[in-house]
């Protein structure tokens, strides 16, 4: 398949190096692309701030129907289909899962042009007094790799429906799918000239966008060390930052689970996208009396999943990013070996093909159970009371997801009362999105629920109080 030219869609000409897009499955050049500098970050917050007063005075329904139109042409783009496969190494149905949230996404976002903005507040003097949301100006969006599409448009879609300019910088790694494409998508969908900014790059650029003064909020998702470093020069800027960053988040196994229906759940929830998801479930912590059918369960849907070029081949795992990340990954498996875990599936790769992994005995030595490893491995450790669950599951420095598989969801509801998390799910796994949910997570995974439904009106507007009287006040001065 020729993949449709997604790498020339920016109008503004970037003062970078080029950078060559590769396909990880195989290596092979997908295109080119320019990359941004500090320089290119300073322009394109000017130009946005000069268009974005325009687009804020729009129409309700003309900011709505741009959003709208932009949700079609994600749900039927097939070109960037590819590109999510071939770019971002997805199996086809999780690149099919990225444009449908992308449409929803922008649906969602349309729907915030029209709401209610304010309130009108009792006052003690002669006089309208009131509150309304306005737009921030120009928000910043720095997006990872790993959902190169979702992780970008949840940001921008919503930020530009509230009358927002938008500076986007993604990962070189994926700045077709998840920077160039939505250029396309936004100027086919009719959105005026100046509000979206598409600046590939590395560090550089995000501290850049992070320290521009015309940009006064930032939504960053990533890892958590570099989101500290976000965080922290957003303080010193005084400058609104939403953070949603990494996770080794628990599915908790109780002993009433059904073993028949958990084991897709739990495969799922650590091998989606080889595990390269922030939500992915690290930890499975299971109740002794099912421990070891578990784990050989698991490790038996482990062997039975294909592994390979998910352009090429009918697969349920596509490769790992790049070597960097295989290193990372296959380092803290051995590791995990060497302290005692022991190897029940996996444990090995071809090229940046990593096979899923399952770990079994492990405990607080386990590098690949006590870290986020960005990878398809699922350690697995037993507990005998739900207390000692929570205990466990609780003992993490991060708290983004949590799901909980029980016969009795009024129990499952009642432990997760104890474990604090951004979101939790009751008979499910950990990897859940939808356009209409918060999101977020708490502690080392960010600053709570910063994107997604009545979380973007805070996200990417600020209140402000308005009175007016019929006459000129009087002070007894």
């Amino acid at each position: 398949m020729t993949l449709p030219d997604l790498t020339t869609r920016p109008s503004r000409r970037l003062a970078g190096a080029e950078y060559t897009v590769t396909e990880p499955a195989t290596g092979d050049v997908l295109g080119t692309v320019t990359l941004a500098t500090a320089e290119d970050v300073g322009d394109a917050a000017a130009a946005g701030r000069a268009a974005q007063r325009e687009w804020a005075g729009a129409p309700h329904f003309v900011r709505a129907g741009v959003l709208r139109r932009a949700g079609d042409l994600f749900a039927g783009h097939a070109g960037l289909r590819a590109w999510l496969i071939r770019e971002a190494g997805s199996i086809p149905d999780k690149a099919d899962f990225e444009l449908h949230v992308a449409a929803q996404e922008c649906y969602e976002a349309a729907a915030l042009a029209s709401r209610p903005t304010g309130q009108v507040l009792p006052t003690e003097e002669p006089r309208l007094s009131y509150t309304r949301r306005v737009p921030v100006g120009v928000v910043g969006v720095i997006a990872p790799f790993n959902a190169p599409l979702i992780l970008s448009v949840r940001s921008v879609a919503p930020a530009l429906a509230l009358g927002n300019a938008v500076v986007l910088k993604p990962d070189p790694r994926t700045a077709v799918c998840g920077g160039q494409a939505l250029a396309a998508v936004f100027a086919g969908a009719g959105l005026p000239e100046g509000l979206l900014h598409v600046l590939p790059g590395g560090a550089e650029v995000g501290q850049a966008l992070v320290a521009d003064p015309r940009v006064p909020v930032v939504s960053f998702t990533g890892s958590t060390a570099a989101g500290r470093a976000v965080g922290e020069a957003a303080g010193r800027h005084l400058k609104r930052a939403h953070l949603e960053l990494g996770g080794n988040s628990a599915l908790i196994v109780l002993e009433d689970a059904d073993l028949d229906a958990v084991i897709s759940t739990a495969a799922w929830g650590s091998f989606f996208h080889q595990g390269q998801v922030c939500m992915a479930a690290g930890r499975h912590l299971v109740h002794a009396s099912l421990y070891d059918e578990y784990v050989d369960r698991l490790a038996a849907k482990a062997e039975s999943l294909a592994v390979g070029d998910p352009h090429r081949e009918q697969v349920q795992l596509g490769p790992l990013i790049d070597r960097t990340q295989l290193a990372r990954v296959h380092g803290l498996v051995e590791a995990s070996i060497t302290h005692g875990a022991r190897l029940a599936a996996g444990g090995t790769h071809d090229r940046l093909f990593y096979r899923p992994t399952v770990l079994a005995d492990a405990d607080d030595r386990t590098p690949a159970y006590s870290e986020e490893v960005f990878g398809p491995v699922a350690p697995v450790r037993s507990f005998a009371t739900v207390d000692e669950a929570v205990s466990l599951a609780t003992a993490s420095p991060y708290g983004l997801s949590l799901g909980i598989v029980t016969g009795d969801p009024a129990r499952g509801l009642d432990m997760a009362e104890r474990i604090p998390t951004g979101t939790v799910h009751i008979n499910d796994q950990t990897v859940n999105d939808e356009a209409v949910a918060p999101f977020g997570g708490v502690a080392a995974s960010g600053t709570g629920s910063r994107v997604g439904g009545d979380a973007n009106m805070e996200a990417f507007t600020d209140l402000r109080w308005t009175t007016v009287r019929k006459d000129v006040a009087r002070y007894p001065f």
